[in-house]
């Protein structure tokens, strides 16, 4: 029943009769005159009216009733239950019976594309205005100025374009970027259609985003032939020098890198790549620096010079500088080349005629002293800090006992006349010579423990002057070789192939110089390497993608 049939209260014939008597009208009788005014009753107020409606509405309800009862008993059984299977068990309430015929059209508006509150946004949402009014002088190009701009000066092409549109200068953007990107990178592809693994990823770069801390970059291993790689800012360009650099090294725990030079400054710079803002410089007053190190919690920054036997230290936390005049028992004149072991427990010292000295790291006090045959020319230790190779100047390579002070073994490096330069790697595994004919032997430590005669795994003879400098990277996939005889002569090692990747350095821009010191980050992701130009030359890794 509809609903304004419902709320229309009709009164039945019974009623109608009782209400004509109380009224004393009949149908033939004369109507009655209305009362005058002064003795009309007063309207009943709504609340009686509202009763008296619900009271009819009832009684209407129960006259349907039954006569809807009287109908069924008409009604044979079969009809009875088939009108039951088509509207349920809610003949006796025909509200309900409506309200389940309507609910199929009220369900169709439900799963329509949009719900309420999209369609009532729909309906809010103001109509797009055009504009009042257009100004001509936003309609002409804004030129800008490419002369002004060291930056934007190397992307112009000849002199005519001292000024660009945003327009052209966003394509020349593109280009640089493509260029030093070899092409149009994944990510910035326009009709790339995301996959689930990209949604992945993206999700594991959010959760990575928001936490702190060291994280050990887990990547397959490093392709040999190109390494692709990016060259940044200078990681000294917020202080440049001319004077030459002697030590470049990253810090172990945080993003920062230091740079020391026979300028007297120890400078300690924030990487990002881009600006490298510098964070302190500590000066030392007629001490040209030779070498400067951080102790292995990165607590602390040792540097020695050129000729003075003071050891300096300076604290990073509590900001002092401690000098170190005098070790007891220590008899060298000049203290110059140092290694710290990886636990930070010692500090070895190279001195003359073929001492080398072990000091407590903790207290800068002597533990014991070494001697090799001949003028000692490097020594390093190994990655768990109880055993030291030392490279002679006649050749050969002997290997310490830390604990005990004993020699275990003594081998002459393959075509050695006098070592230069030595390292090891840091799972172990390999330890590197270099000699003054430009040839870096590559051999296996544990040949190299037991074998009196061990030969070499592989030779690389890319350097044709004496190898001065050696550094493996953290994951021991590349070697770093160098020579400060010669410009540009530097190379990367591939490991385990132990070939040379083809594209470092480039040839032609012959920026890199004569190369003195390099270093890997903690996770490789930076080498940095410094010259007598006084420039730290800085390179991002793109195998590696952690810092």
């Amino acid at each position: 029943m509809p609903p304004e049939r419902r709320n229309r209260a009709r009164p039945d014939r019974k009623t109608q009769v009782k209400l004509g008597r109380r009224t004393g009208a009949g149908r033939a009788g004369p109507p009655r005159k209305a009362a005058p005014s002064s003795q009309r009753q007063p309207p009943a107020p709504p609340g009686a009216a509202a009763a008296a409606i619900a009271v009819a509405a009832e009684e209407e309800r129960r006259l349907r009733q039954r006569n809807r009862l009287r109908l069924e008993e008409d009604k044979p059984a079969v009809e009875q239950c088939l009108e039951e299977l088509v509207f349920g068990d809610v003949l006796d309430d025909e509200d309900a019976l409506l309200r389940r015929l309507r609910g199929p059209r009220v369900q169709v508006q439900e799963d329509s594309g949009d719900s309420e509150v999209e369609n009532e946004a729909k309906d809010n949402f103001p109509p797009q205005k055009k504009p009042v009014w257009l100004d001509e002088e936003d309609e002409n190009e804004e030129m800008v100025d490419m002369m002004n701009n060291r930056f934007r000066k190397d992307m112009m092409k000849n002199a005519s374009e001292s000024k660009l549109s945003k327009d052209e200068l966003q394509k020349r953007l593109k280009e640089e970027f493509q260029h030093a990107m070899g092409g149009v990178p994944a990510w910035a592809e326009n009709n790339r259609r995301k996959t689930s693994s990209d949604d992945e990823s993206e999700e594991d770069e959010d959760d990575l985003l928001q936490r702190t801390g060291n994280f050990i970059a887990t990547s397959a291993s490093l392709p040999k032939g190109i390494l692709k790689m990016k060259n940044c800012q200078h990681a000294n360009a917020a202080r440049p020098t001319t004077a030459k650099i002697s030590s470049v090294q990253f810090h172990p725990r945080a993003q920062v890198v230091m740079v020391a030079g026979l300028d007297n400054a120890v400078s300690l710079f924030q990487v990002d790549g881009k600006t490298n803002p510098k964070i302190q410089s500590i000066y030392l007053e007629k001490f040209p620096i030779f070498k400067a190190c951080f102790s292995a919690n990165g607590e602390e920054v040792l540097a020695t010079s050129t000729h003075s036997r003071v050891l300096y230290v300076y604290d990073m936390l509590a900001g002092k500088l401690i000098p170190v005049h005098q070790v007891r028992g220590l008899k060298e004149k000049i203290v110059r080349s140092f290694e710290i072991s990886p636990d930070g427990s010692f500090l070895l010292i190279n001195g003359v005629a073929g001492y080398f000295h072990l000091l407590s790291m903790k207290t800068k006090e002597l533990i014991g002293s070494m001697k090799i045959n001949g003028r000692i020319a490097a020594s390093t230790f190994t990655s768990d800090s109880k055993k030291v190779y030392a490279s002679s100047g006649d050749g050969e390579v002997y290997v310490w006992d830390v604990n005990s002070r004993k020699c275990l073994n003594r081998f002459a490096d393959e075509g050695s006349l006098y070592g230069l330069s030595i390292a090891t790697s840091r799972n172990g595994q390999y330890v590197a010579c270099g000699s003054n004919c430009g040839v870096v032997n590559i051999y296996n430590q544990d040949s190299c423990l037991q074998e009196t005669n061990p030969k070499p795994i592989k030779a690389i003879m890319n350097l044709v002057t004496g190898v001065t400098s050696l550094t493996f990277n953290p994951t021991t996939e590349i070697l770093a070789i160098a020579s400060e005889k010669m410009k540009e002569a530097v190379r990367l090692v591939h490991l385990p192939s132990c070939t040379v990747f083809s594209n470092f350095p480039v040839v032609k821009k012959k920026n890199i110089s004569l190369v003195h010191t390099m270093d890997f980050s903690p996770r490789s992701g930076y080498f940095a390497l410094g010259n007598e130009k006084g420039k730290a030359l800085m390179y991002r890794l793109h195998h590696y993608s952690d810092f």
